[in-house]
């Protein structure tokens, strides 16, 4: 039976059983081998380093992780530039680890697409709890996102439905219910969808011109 770590991450039925890779990120040794110790006994299956001199855009791209975990001793901005490239390019749930305060940095961090900001002290807390609930804020994050995609690009077809409907009308002579059905029929007659047909009347009317 998989873990919880184990479904958060991955959304995996309970019977399924996954490896689950994590790339931790962390300078100090000791304190990673403590983090390790943690994510092995909450459910990761795979718990992978960056090599010597590695870079986080490198390690992610070389390793492939369902979650990614950066602690750092202290703030360091330089690093945010990778995990924003992450964000765009290759998202996935990145947890931060901090020793210090800092409001602004945690302003950044989360700007960059850190999922979970955390200032830890010089002791960690339980693992577990935190990278469930960064898991699951990023992945109502990317839903949300992918929503609003769906509605801007929802309104983008309509925009260009409308356009093409007006230039029917004048150039066919139809009314508005009429330039649609035309526009439906054609469609559906190639086989294709109402905005595919509105697109190619507004293409090639600028064609014409």
């Amino acid at each position: 039976m998989a873990c919880g770590l184990q479904r958060g991450i991955a959304g995996q039925a309970a019977d399924r059983y996954d490896a689950v890779k994590v790339l931790l990120v962390d300078a100090n040794s000791e304190r990673a081998q403590s983090v390790e110790t943690d994510l092995a006994a909450a459910g990761a299956t795979l718990v992978i380093r960056p090599s010597p001199g590695e870079n986080l855009r490198d390690s992610v791209a070389r390793v492939g992780p369902d979650l990614v975990i950066v602690d750092m001793a202290r703030p360091d901005r330089d690093s945010l530039d990778d995990i924003r490239h992450l964000s765009r390019h290759d998202p996935r749930p990145v947890v931060m680890f901090v020793d210090r305060d800092d409001p602004a940095f945690m302003e950044a961090a989360i700007e960059a697409g850190v999922s979970s900001y955390n200032v830890v002290g010089a002791a960690l807390p339980a693992v577990k709890p935190i990278v469930q609930a960064a898991v699951a804020m990023f992945r109502r994050y990317r839903q949300i996102e992918a929503e609003l995609e769906k509605s801007q690009a929802s309104l983008k077809e309509r925009a260009i439905i409308i356009e093409a409907k007006s230039l029917v009308m004048r150039q066919r002579n139809m009314t508005e219910p009429e330039a649609y059905r035309w526009l439906r029929r054609t469609a559906m007659d190639r086989n294709r969808r109402i905005v595919d047909i509105a697109a190619s009347v507004l293409a090639r009317s600028r064609e014409e011109k």
